[in-house]
């Protein structure tokens, strides 16, 4: 016997794929045949194929010619023949209403679709592993009516200068110049990309981000499959207790706990480090981390950092055991990461390595970039850190602009910013070092009020 109210909903829904033709052209690419039973499902796969092939509503004559050239049952047919007649008969109802009964019903059978499917999988009654159920469940709990479907020119006009007047949220650095290239800050939904050789400042600088994104009261993810939690952990302490980071096992229990507790008091934001096996770890880990994140600890970062990028694997294809080109591997991976980016409404900070002609290059471009030129094609933000003798001599490192969706790439093309090794940090040098860049003239000492530290000096 059927059940009653889904009955109705059903027989509500085929009726107005019938009779209101708007109706029918906002939900239909929603609607599956697998949402239906019996006679419904049957009237409904007709109308389905008739509006795909003539791309408009059928007629009760149309439908009953229709229907009786299927491979229906005779039985079958009568049931869907009776139906025809009852649904071609318009009655009136409100858009609104219609449009919000017929997405919930889409949803609620979407879960109860997946949740059998699910109980097939336990009972092994399919090819599927249970590693699919989670994707399963999520695709059903997520099925919205979205109506937009494009920007329209002319009339969508008003938007338009909203949007262009509109200040766009950013998590700004505490750094000047990179502030300046990205206008104030990293938009969220976004993949930026720090460039560099072996030793020459990559985690350090997603490091010393990750510190300044929590001094500022930021929520912070740190995933790493370079190097242990501890040991990113090891270099946030340095930066933030203003310490060389080989003094931080000479300090006793107690004045440790007094720097922590001091640093916890200055902000209202978290820092998480998880670690992954080197190459173990895709988009899909990630996304599982986040809500399981937020599910335990009510933890929901503002800003991802992912140390680092080429060292991931990609959820899509195999890694280079397999025939997929490094190409084709990284710039999978970059898309996955941008798409998570996406999804949970964060910026996303990654690096990767330069080439071996690149490492010794003191004016990297784009094409030092190792591995594959599908991440520079990805990436909204990309920047190369340059070190050389001098650079390290004078205690700064060059920062030059390789894309740039934010600003002009052109403007501030290469600026330099004072590296601290020893405590983990970067800092703005006086306006003077930029005009020598090119020259590699000496450069004015670092600003008195970052050399202070005070904001941290615990």
């Amino acid at each position: 016997m059927k059940i009653t109210g889904l009955a109705v909903i059903q027989t509500t829904v085929l009726r107005n794929l019938l009779t209101n033709e708007d109706y029918t052209r906002r939900v239909i690419p929603y609607l599956k045949k697998e949402y239906f039973e019996d006679e419904h499902k049957v009237v409904f796969n007709t109308i389905l194929n008739y509006v795909g092939k003539y791309n408009k509503l059928p007629t009760r004559e149309a439908l009953g010619i229709e229907l009786g050239e299927s491979s229906v049952s005779s039985d079958m047919a009568q049931a869907a023949s009776a139906l025809i007649n009852e649904v071609t008969t318009p009655e009136p109802a409100d858009m609104d209403w219609l449009m919000e009964k017929t997405e919930k019903w889409c949803k609620d059978r979407a879960v109860f679709l997946s949740i059998m499917k699910s109980i097939e999988i336990i009972d092994g009654k399919t090819d599927l592993t249970q590693n699919a159920i989670p994707e399963i469940l999520s695709e059903a709990l997520g099925i919205s009516f979205d109506q937009n479907i494009g920007h329209d020119y002319i009339n969508n006009s008003e938007e338009r200068y909203e949007f262009y007047h509109k200040d766009e949220a950013r998590l700004p650095f505490d750094l000047e110049y990179f502030n300046k290239i990205t206008k104030g800050g990293l938009p969220n939904k976004t993949l930026n990309i720090a460039l560099a050789g072996t030793g020459v400042g990559k985690s350090l600088f997603m490091c010393h981000m990750g510190a300044a994104s929590l001094t500022q009261g930021k929520n912070v993810l740190y995933i790493t499959m370079e190097m242990a939690e501890e040991r990113i952990a090891e270099r946030i302490d340095a930066n933030l207790m203003n310490l060389p980071i080989d003094q931080l096992e000479n300090l006793d229990k107690g004045t440790f706990d007094n720097k922590i507790a001091s640093i916890a008091k200055k902000t209202i934001g978290k820092l998480i480090v998880k670690e992954y096996p080197t190459g173990s770890a895709h988009a899909g880990h990630f996304r599982a981390l986040l809500k399981e994140l937020k599910l335990k600890k009510n933890f929901e970062p503002d800003i991802i950092f992912i140390n680092y990028l080429n060292i991931c694997s990609s959820s899509r294809m195999k890694g280079l055991g397999g025939s997929v080109n490094t190409y084709s591997l990284v710039k999978s991976i970059a898309e996955e990461l941008r798409g998570l980016a996406v999804e949970f409404d964060v910026p996303i900070v990654s690096a990767t390595q330069t080439t071996r002609s690149g490492y010794s290059n003191t004016d990297v471009g784009l094409e030092d970039t190792s591995e594959s030129f599908g991440l520079p094609a990805t990436a909204d933000l990309m920047f190369a850190l340059i070190s050389n003798e001098e650079l390290e001599g004078l205690g700064q490192i060059m920062v030059k602009q390789l894309k740039n969706r934010y600003n002009d790439p052109t403007s501030n093309k290469r600026f330099v910013v004072g590296i601290d090794r020893a405590r983990m940090k970067l800092y703005d040098v006086e306006e003077t070092a930029q005009d020598l860049i090119s020259d590699a003239a000496p450069v004015a000492e670092p600003k008195k009020d970052q050399l202070d530290f005070s904001g941290f000096n615990v």
